[in-house]
């Protein structure tokens, strides 16, 4: 199906784990479509599909990446250098918070590319790397990395599928449907007519420094990714040996709670500005193409942008093509235009700031329903 293909970069090495679950052949009279899919778009999309690869846009551009990885690192030994030579001011201070955060987020974005296995052609390669970006630059195990985003990428949007809205109900409602079954069943866990007031305070600067950052360690040491927390225990011993040699135990520790809170704000805006605003429903076991565009929009396309959200500006295409590297999905966006505008689907695309704004005003919206639906007698 079109979801195994888009996950697997390699289909040889897979292929040997499906050999004992394979049940049997279908019919000759048996449609190979489900009801719910779209046949004629998933006939479309696996052309596009076919052609992508024939336009050789799975193939990453190495120096690229390397590129990225440098920057990075050079953006990290700046933070610190930045402390060594001008001291431990404000000043200083505040521009090494600056710079480390940077440096930090635009990690973030690199092991995502790597965790999509989009790099190298070779999988062992970009889990290799995936390590060392994931575990031992940012001090977050890889393996529950790619846990949760799987399932992110297989049911975007879906409520108790992907676990990107596991924040429904206990922190916001989602949804316009939801918001409405949540007032109806007079369920308030929070106020949620002041969500989008809320959200500003809770989700962007809290969640690296606390639910991820306890999330990540419970994971990998309940599932036992000892490989794991062994490459994130050395991202400690290098912060704080590098910087305790610098700072004082109290700067020390105001330093990481800073940069965690500004790397979460930064990473929570772009993440959520492509899917929040979108539908967010139950499963309904649509195509692969229809479950995709259903839950996620682009923004528009500038060099600030691109570097900014790490080319999540092109939401759309990495959803399609999780495996595709980043700097292809500019080359493969007016073929997907070209596909939603044949089968009449929306291809939504905005400015970074009215993205930003989206956020806000659906969950303004959805808590203006869970109230209108919550005082109903």
């Amino acid at each position: 199906q079109d979801a195994f293909v888009a996950f697997h970069v390699n289909k040889v090495l897979v292929s040997k784990y499906l050999k004992p679950l394979q049940i049997g052949e279908l019919a000759p009279d048996q449609p190979s479509v489900e009801p719910t899919k779209n046949e004629m778009l998933v006939k479309d999309f696996r052309e596009l599909r076919a052609t992508v690869e024939r336009m050789g846009l799975l193939e990453p551009n190495q120096l690229f990446f390397f590129l990225l990885l440098a920057h990075i690192l050079l953006l990290d030994t700046a933070a610190w250098l930045i402390l060594f030579y001008f001291g431990t001011s404000l000043l200083p201070f505040v521009f090494s918070l600056l710079v480390l955060t940077v440096s930090q987020i635009q990690a973030s974005w690199l092991q995502h590319d790597l965790g999509h296995l989009s790099v190298f052609r070779k999988t062992k390669w970009n889990h290799l790397l995936h390590k060392f970006v994931m575990c031992h630059l940012i001090g977050a195990s890889a393996k529950w990395w790619t846990l949760l985003h799987s399932q992110h990428h297989a049911k975007p949007n879906c409520f108790h599928k992907d676990p990107d809205i596991d924040m429904h109900p206990f922190l916001f409602t989602l949804g316009k449907k939801f918001s409405v079954e949540l007032g109806i069943k007079k369920k308030k866990y929070m106020p949620y007519n002041h969500q989008h007031k809320y959200f500003f305070i809770t989700l962007p600067p809290f969640l690296f420094p606390t639910y991820f950052h306890c999330h990540t360690f419970y994971i990998a040491y309940t599932k036992k990714y000892w490989v794991d927390l062994a490459w994130m225990l050395t991202f400690y011993i290098r912060f704080f040996y590098t910087y305790g040699s610098l700072l004082e135990t109290k700067i020390l520790n105001s330093l990481i709670s800073l940069h965690r809170m500004l790397e979460s704000s930064w990473f929570v805006w772009v993440s959520q500005m492509n899917h929040i605003p979108m539908d967010i429903d139950y499963d309904k076991n649509l195509d692969w193409m229809s479950t995709q565009l259903q839950a996620t929009c682009n923004v528009e396309q500038s060099l600030f942008n691109d570097w900014f959200t790490g080319h999540l500006n092109f939401q759309i295409e990495h959803h399609l093509f999780p495996s595709m590297p980043r700097h292809n999905y500019w080359k493969v966006a007016p073929l997907v235009k070209s596909l939603c505008a044949k089968h009449g689907i929306e291809y939504q695309c905005k400015p970074l700031l009215t993205a930003f704004a989206d956020i806000v005003h659906s969950l303004k919206n959805w808590g203006e329903l869970w109230l209108d639906a919550y005082l109903h007698k």
